[in-house]
């Protein structure tokens, strides 16, 4: 595992000791890129590795690839296979546990864009 607050947030669960429902709702998106996957997804719909990866200019293969294992454990998107043009095709999609998880993030860009406005950073930029 990447992050520790999902460790945390899975250890408590295993035990059925977790009394903090903000850690555990906090602990399905921390990790590098995945409130951006999420959002992608949400938005974009379904998309490959590849996809995926290119929106992200400096996600690794490794770092993607165990995003995606968590986001999927957790229940919150689907892999997908199929076959286009021969080939097998893996896509990713949200599952409805994913889509619940949308007005958190939008309530989350719609403050970090106000609060970067306020401090007069060009947030489109960073």
């Amino acid at each position: 595992m990447t992050d520790t607050i999902r460790k945390y947030a899975l250890d408590k669960i295993q035990q059925k000791d977790f009394n903090c429902a903000k850690e555990y709702t906090l602990s399905m998106f921390s990790g590098k890129y995945k409130i951006v996957i999420l959002y992608q997804l949400h938005y974009d719909g379904k998309m490959r590795f590849g996809e995926i990866q290119k929106s992200l200019d400096n996600a690794t293969h490794k770092v993607l690839s165990q995003q995606l294992k968590e986001l999927g454990e957790d229940g919150l998107i689907d892999r997908h296979e199929s076959v286009v043009n021969n080939r097998k095709a893996v896509f990713y999609s949200l599952t409805t546990t994913g889509h619940s998880l949308m007005p958190i993030i939008d309530l989350m860009f719609s403050w970090g864009t106000n609060r970067l406005e306020s401090l007069q950073i060009d947030y489109t930029t960073i």
